[in-house]
C-alpha cells in the first residue's frame, strides 16, 4: 500500500468484506470515507466514546481491551483485512472497550451517517456487513456471557468464602479451646477425687449437677450491666462455698445457665472442702459441652451453605425443564447473595403469595435471572439501609415475580434501552450490558416475559412465568 495519504480501490480491495465489489462501489467508498494513520499504541477508541465509524484495517491491527479495576484486560484483536467498529443496523452507540493500534496502523473510516446511502449504492456490501455483524455479535455475546457468569461467580465466591470463614473460624477457635480443656481435665478430676474421698457423695453430686446443667437455660439478651451483676452474684456465692477462684468460674457457669440457686441443691451433698474442686470440674465440663455445641452449630451452618450452593446451582440434578417452586429459587439466590445484602444493610422483604402454583422451568437458568436482577438492585441501592422487596403473585395463567428496590431509579431516557444487548450505564469493566438481555432471553425461553418500570425511589422488574400445565 502506498505511504501517501490517498487511498486507492486496490487498497480497499484487500479488505475481505470489500473483495470482489465493483470498482464503482469502491470508488464511492473512497469518496465518502477517510483515511486515518496511527502509530503503535495510538488510541483508536476509548470507553464511553461515541461509536461513529465503520473501520476497515488496511495495515497493522487493533487490540481491544476491557478495563477492570484500573487494569487492561485483552479482549480481542482485529487484523489487517478485517472490519470493526459500527456496522449497518448496529444499535451500538457507545464504545465499551479501549482500542489501541498494533504497529503502524492504517484505517479506512466510514461514518455511520453514510449507511443509508451505502444501502442504495451496494445492497450486497450491506448484506455482507450485516452477516459479519451477526457473527460478531453472536461471538461477542457468548464471550461476554461467559465473562458475566465468571464475574458473577467471583462475587458469589467472595461472599460464600466470607460466609464459610465465620463458622470455620468458630470451629478452629472452639477446637483450640477444647484442646486446652482436655489438657487440664485429668488434673481437675484428680483434684476432685483427692478432695472428695467419699464415692457416694461424688456420685450424688454428679447425679444432681449434670442433669441440672443439661436442662439449664443460658441467660439471653442480658445487657452488659445485667450480666456483670449476675456474675458478681454467682461469684459471691461461690466464695461463700469456699471457692477461691469464684470470679474465674462464674462467667463460664453462668454462660451455660447455672445460677447460685441451681448449684446450691447440688452443693448440699458435698462436704465444704470438696466444693472448690467440684465446681471447677463442673465449670470445665459445662464449658466443654458448650464448645461442642458451638462446633456442631458451626458445622450445621457449613452444611446449610453447601446445601444452598447445591440448590442454587442445581448441581445434583439434570439441567432440563422440570416442575419447580419459584420461591425456592428466589430463596436460594438470596442465601447466595446474603453477604452482599448484609454488607449494605439492605432491608429485605419477602412477600410470597401462599399456595403458589408450580411452573415448568430450568432452575439454574432462572437462578441466573434472579441473581442478575437482585445484584443490579443491590448496586442501585444507597450505601446503607436500602430496601429490597421480592413478591410473588398469581394472575390468570401466570406466576408473576416482582423485584422492587428503592434506589435512585432508572432515568427515563435509559429505561427503553435496558434490554438491548451491550447497553450499559455502568463504568467500563463493571458490566458488559448483556445481563438484562440474557435475563430477558431466559424468561422468553420459558414462554414468559420480563417487564421494567421505574421512577425515583421505586424500580420494579416483573417476570411473567406460565403456570405449569399437566403433560399429556
Amino acid at each position: 500500500m502506498s505511504d501517501t495519504l490517498a487511498l486507492t480501490t486496490s487498497d480497499l480491495a484487500t479488505v475481505t468484506a470489500f473483495a470482489g465489489l465493483p470498482d464503482t462501489v469502491l470508488e464511492w467508498l473512497l469518496a465518502h470515507g477517510e483515511r486515518r494513520d496511527l502509530d503503535d499504541g495510538g488510541s483508536i477508541t476509548q470507553p464511553g466514546d461515541p461509536a461513529e465509524y465503520l473501520m476497515a484495517i488496511l495495515q497493522g491491527g487493533i487490540q481491544f481491551y476491557t478495563l477492570q479495576n484500573g487494569t487492561r484486560e485483552p479482549r480481542f484483536r482485529v487484523e489487517k483485512g478485517q472490519v470493526s467498529g459500527v456496522l449497518p443496523y448496529s444499535r451500538l452507540r457507545i464504545s465499551i472497550g479501549l482500542g489501541l493500534a498494533v504497529g503502524h496502523t492504517v484505517l479506512y473510516l466510514l461514518h455511520r451517517d453514510q449507511f443509508p446511502a451505502l444501502e442504495q449504492v451496494s445492497p450486497e456490501l450491506v448484506q455482507r456487513l450485516v452477516a459479519l455483524m451477526s457473527d460478531r455479535a453472536r461471538d461477542e455475546a457468548r464471550s461476554q456471557e461467559r465473562d458475566d457468569k465468571l464475574r458473577a461467580l467471583g462475587k458469589l465466591s467472595a461472599g460464600l468464602a466470607h460466609e464459610l470463614n465465620n463458622p470455620a473460624a468458630a470451629i478452629a477457635r472452639a477446637s483450640q479451646a477444647l484442646a486446652d480443656r482436655a489438657a487440664i481435665k485429668p488434673h481437675l478430676l484428680q483434684r476432685l477425687i483427692e478432695q472428695c474421698s467419699n464415692p457416694e457423695a461424688l456420685c450424688a453430686f454428679t447425679a444432681l449437677a449434670v442433669p441440672m446443667a443439661q436442662s439449664a437455660t443460658p441467660p439471653l439478651h442480658l445487657s452488659p450491666l445485667q450480666r456483670s451483676a449476675r456474675e458478681d452474684e454467682l461469684a459471691d456465692w461461690l466464695t461463700e462455698q469456699g471457692v477461691p477462684n469464684g470470679y474465674e468460674l462464674a462467667p463460664g457457669l453462668l454462660e451455660t445457665g447455672l445460677t447460685a440457686e441451681i448449684l446450691a441443691t447440688a452443693a448440699e451433698v458435698l462436704p465444704l472442702p470438696a466444693r472448690p474442686a467440684a465446681f471447677a470440674w463442673l465449670e470445665s465440663q459445662q464449658s466443654t459441652m458448650q464448645l461442642i455445641r458451638d462446633v456442631q452449630e458451626a458445622g450445621s451452618r457449613i452444611s446449610k451453605l453447601v446445601a444452598d450452593v447445591k440448590t442454587y446451582s442445581h448441581m445434583d440434578r439434570a439441567g432440563g425443564f422440570e416442575l419447580l417452586d419459584v420461591t425456592a429459587g428466589l430463596d436460594s439466590t438470596l442465601n447466595m447473595l446474603g453477604f452482599e445484602l448484609r454488607q449494605k444493610n439492605v432491608h429485605l422483604t419477602r412477600d410470597y403469595a401462599p399456595g403458589l402454583p408450580q411452573i415448568r422451568g430450568q432452575v439454574s437458568s432462572l437462578n441466573q435471572v434472579w441473581t442478575n436482577l437482585i445484584d443490579n438492585a443491590i448496586d442501585a441501592l444507597p450505601a446503607q439501609g436500602g430496601e429490597l422487596t421480592l413478591r410473588t403473585r398469581v394472575e390468570g395463567a401466570f406466576v408473576r415475580v416482582f423485584l422492587i428496590d428503592n434506589g435512585a431509579g432508572i432515568p427515563g431516557d435509559v429505561l427503553p434501552h435496558i434490554f438491548e444487548p451491550f447497553y450499559t450505564t455502568k463504568q467500563a469493566g463493571a458490566g458488559s450490558g448483556l445481563g438484562l438481555d440474557i435475563a430477558q432471553r431466559i424468561i422468553r425461553q420459558h414462554d414468559g416475559r420480563l417487564e421494567a418500570s421505574s421512577r425515583p425511589g421505586h424500580t420494579e422488574f416483573c417476570a411473567w412465568l406460565p403456570v405449569a400445565t399437566p403433560l399429556a
